[in-house]
């Protein structure tokens, strides 16, 4: 699809978490992040606050189920207890929102694969396009060939989405640079359910759950959605088109981006103001994207638009046509 132009005012919001995540605590004993570790953890009631690699595969999991914590990074966050929350409710389990026995159980029997692969680098990741950083400013970027990837970490991380930090501490021997390469990723999908019917944005959850046509949820994801200053549309709207790649028009008019009080046009590219894909709205200028910063989701506010991480957009934008219902619940 032809990139377009969009008129939209949501950019990228910096804010601080309106809630703070779960501080983590540190395990007391080491833990090893090797591919069997991964792959062979089980549940353990001790488990408690913090990062392992049970909670690793119970995310890759989930994010198969269409569950998704967001970016992975086994850590005991708010988006892993909200997607746990969600599959719990998806398959009629006791919804405690946490990683209890049973569903653990019921995560376990349903997978099909491990958790986690090897990857192999090839010449297609180091081919990029890249470039050496994204400036804040919507000037500077407007100034750009695209808005692309920094490095290939970067790059990765998003394709089997993954928190970049995890990626690295998983792969701690990895320069990510070299055609042969061996690494750790997660195994994930990339396909929703096709009967997706309706999307209801819970703004106080800040959570996006799908529904098909017989009115059962069905795939569910964290977003950031509005602000008190900038707030997301009320009542119901369909969507209208997808646009894979866009081009962002910052205007003045909606919100002001640093010192720049004249209208911008951004080039496309996944480190975009609204990432890859653009999920127009029947109300004028708002919509459902993506983010350059995915592991920030749910934990800022956006511009009033529904953000999500570039690969849930991607995912739910194949899945939507013009006409599917979009409904806005405080």
């Amino acid at each position: 699809m032809m990139s377009v132009l969009l008129l939209s005012i949501c950019g990228l919001l910096q804010a601080q978490p309106n809630s703070p995540s779960p501080v983590a605590s540190k395990p007391t004993v080491a833990v090893s992040w090797g591919i069997d570790q991964l792959n062979q953890a089980q549940w353990d009631a001790s488990l408690g606050r913090g990062q392992f690699p049970a909670y690793a595969r119970a995310q890759v999991m989930l994010n198969t189920q269409h569950a998704s914590p967001g970016a992975i990074d086994a850590m005991s966050g708010k988006n892993f207890l909200k997607a746990l929350s969600a599959y719990q409710q998806m398959n009629a389990l006791n919804i405690s929102g946490t990683l209890d026995r049973e569903t653990w159980e019921h995560l376990v029997a349903r997978q099909q694969q491990d958790a986690f692969q090897y990857y192999t680098i090839q010449a297609e990741d180091l081919k990029g396009p890249y470039v050496n950083s994204i400036p804040r400013d919507y000037a500077l970027q407007a100034k750009m060939q695209g808005l692309h990837y920094t490095r290939v970490s970067e790059m990765l991380a998003e394709k089997f989405h993954m928190d970049e930090n995890f990626l690295k501490q998983i792969n701690p021997k990895a320069n990510f640079s070299k055609v042969g390469e061996r690494i750790v990723v997660s195994n994930v999908r990339n396909e929703l359910p096709t009967d997706i019917t309706l999307i209801v944005a819970h703004k106080g959850a800040r959570q996006l759950y799908m529904f098909n046509a017989q009115n059962q949820m069905v795939a569910s994801f964290p977003a950031s959605i509005g602000a008190s200053n900038t707030p997301s549309p009320k009542g119901t709207h369909t969507i209208t088109k997808v646009v894979k790649n866009p081009f962002y028009g910052y205007s003045p008019k909606n919100f002001v981006q640093g010192k720049n009080n004249k209208p911008l046009t951004l080039p496309p590219g996944p480190n975009g103001p609204v990432g890859n894909i653009w999920i127009a709205l029947s109300k004028p200028s708002f919509g459902i994207h993506g983010t350059a910063n995915p592991s920030l989701i749910s934990k800022t506010a956006s511009h009033g638009c529904i953000r999500l991480t570039n690969w849930d957009a991607n995912d739910l934008g194949r899945k939507v046509s013009a006409g599917t219902v979009v409904k806005f619940v405080d």
